[in-house]
């Protein structure tokens, strides 16, 4: 068709009135068309809905402790107890834990704890300890022995289980919570108080957490320094008759005391880790 006939033709068809279509007729057009253009469109959306789904359930799960295995949140329990120390000596046994915290370890007790102690502060003791806690609010410090928890921030305290499975908390600074396994109570401990759990009865009550020397020789105090810390005390011969009024927490810090005898008496003083020997002059 030549180029002028062609364009005559278009012109006709293009001006000519549209062809009318019955109501039903547009109905059935239209919904065939429409599951033609979106039918594959509707297919591959599904996938992305199915994994928005999951993550929100995801996010649910873990945000209860739970991920697809049923695993609850961490109980108040040590998880494993790799680290092990033991005191078979008939004496003290000193120990720095990863925390910084330090432990007087009596005799014939032990005390265990996980590798992970630094973020899990927690410690399961056998016979008697003295715990002197490095503050950590984030991480607060459990000590567990037999039935009884006792947990704490940063503080200093005594936990002894008898013979009789009776167990003593003696707190000297600070402040601690004690738990009792099956028992909804709990105990506040301040200062200078005593938990006692036995026979399933529990009681607090008063405690002397200090020692006082009253205008009484030098000679006692250096007496007590040795049954106390195992430090052997000597001094000038001109201070054996000394006299001296002091008050020492029972759980003081060796070199505070030996501190405090050197300013009182102006007296200089040399400690001998060696041979466990203090020497003032």
């Amino acid at each position: 068709m030549e180029k002028e006939n062609f364009d005559d033709e278009f012109d006709k068809i293009w001006n000519a009135p549209p062809a009318s279509h019955s109501d039903e007729i547009k109905k059935t057009s239209w919904e065939k068309f429409h599951s033609k253009a979106f039918a594959e469109k509707k297919r591959k959306s599904q996938p992305w809905r199915y994994l928005a789904a999951a993550s929100v359930l995801l996010f649910v799960l873990i945000g209860t402790g739970i991920y697809f295995n049923n695993q609850p949140l961490e109980k108040n329990t040590i998880a494993s107890t790799e680290n092990i120390i033991e005191n078979t000596t008939s004496k003290i046994k000193y120990v720095i834990l990863p925390d910084s915290s330090k432990v007087e370890l009596s005799p014939n007790s032990k005390i265990s704890y996980g590798n992970n102690f630094a973020l899990n502060r927690k410690i399961q003791i056998d016979g008697e300890a003295y715990f002197k806690v490095k503050k950590d609010k984030q991480h607060p410090f459990q000590v567990f022995c037999n039935e009884t928890t006792t947990t704490v921030l940063g503080t200093s305290f005594i936990v002894k289980e008898a013979e009789n499975e009776q167990i003593t908390v003696e707190l000297f600074e600070g402040s601690v919570q004690m738990n009792v396994k099956g028992q909804d109570q709990k105990w506040i401990l301040k200062p200078g108080e005593k938990f006692t759990y036995g026979n399933q009865t529990a009681s607090v009550t008063e405690f002397s957490r200090f020692v006082d020397f009253e205008n009484e020789k030098l000679t006692n105090l250096s007496k007590y320094i040795e049954e106390n810390y195992g430090y052997k005390v000597i001094l000038p011969s001109e201070y054996l008759n000394q006299k001296i009024t002091i008050r020492i927490n029972k759980k003081e810090d060796l070199k505070t005391i030996v501190q405090l005898i050197s300013e009182m008496y102006n007296l200089n003083f040399e400690i001998n880790e060696d041979l466990k020997q203090i020497t003032f002059q």
